[in-house]
């Protein structure tokens, strides 16, 4: 058993306080703190979970091939993905450059959408100014008491600018007749 115990917690509230039971062996310092690192891992693992679960929606394929449902899970993991690292690389790195999350298309789709207040201020174009955009595009509101937005925002966002991209492309195409 690892008996873990937040140090200098916010004042604000108790210490965070673990009691892990693994049956791996830990029987140095360096081996407890690594397996402390896995279980912290735990909470990206069911982030990724819920995005496969209620947005990607995998549990209600009705494929009948394994090798079927193996492709749509390939795919589904791609799209967990790109949304679980889009919340944590915006997180960790807000004044990146978009491209670092987006694609150029993605980021001119967003400016068209939302565009920038005009208040003669230089626009920012930074990840945070883009997941903002994003975020709003899958119905987060953005109010100052609100909640950063989270996968499930994100899922809702890329969804509905893959499909306005979808609709500019088509646009785009020559017609024939």
């Amino acid at each position: 058993m690892l008996h873990v115990t937040e140090r200098n917690p916010p004042r604000s509230r108790k210490p965070i306080e673990w009691k892990l039971l693994t049956d791996l062996p830990v029987r140095t310092r360096r081996e407890a703190i690594e397996k402390i690192h896995w279980y912290a891992m735990r909470w990206k693992i069911e982030t990724f979970h819920k995005i496969l679960k209620s947005g990607c929606r995998a549990e209600e394929s009705r494929f009948r091939s394994a090798e079927r449902i193996a492709n749509l899970l390939a795919l589904f993991c791609i799209i967990a993905w790109r949304i679980l690292w889009l919340t944590q690389a915006h997180r960790a790195s807000p004044e990146a450059a978009p491209q670092a999350a987006l694609r150029d298309r993605e980021i001119i789709l967003l400016d068209r959408l939302m565009p920038s207040t005009d208040t003669g201020e230089p626009q920012v174009k930074t990840l945070a100014a883009y997941v903002r955009k994003l975020a709003r595009l899958g119905g987060h509101l953005g109010r100052s008491r609100d909640p950063p937005p989270g996968a499930m925002v994100f899922w809702r966002g890329l969804s509905r600018l893959a499909d306005i991209e979808l609709g500019m492309e088509i646009a785009e195409q020559p017609r024939c007749g």
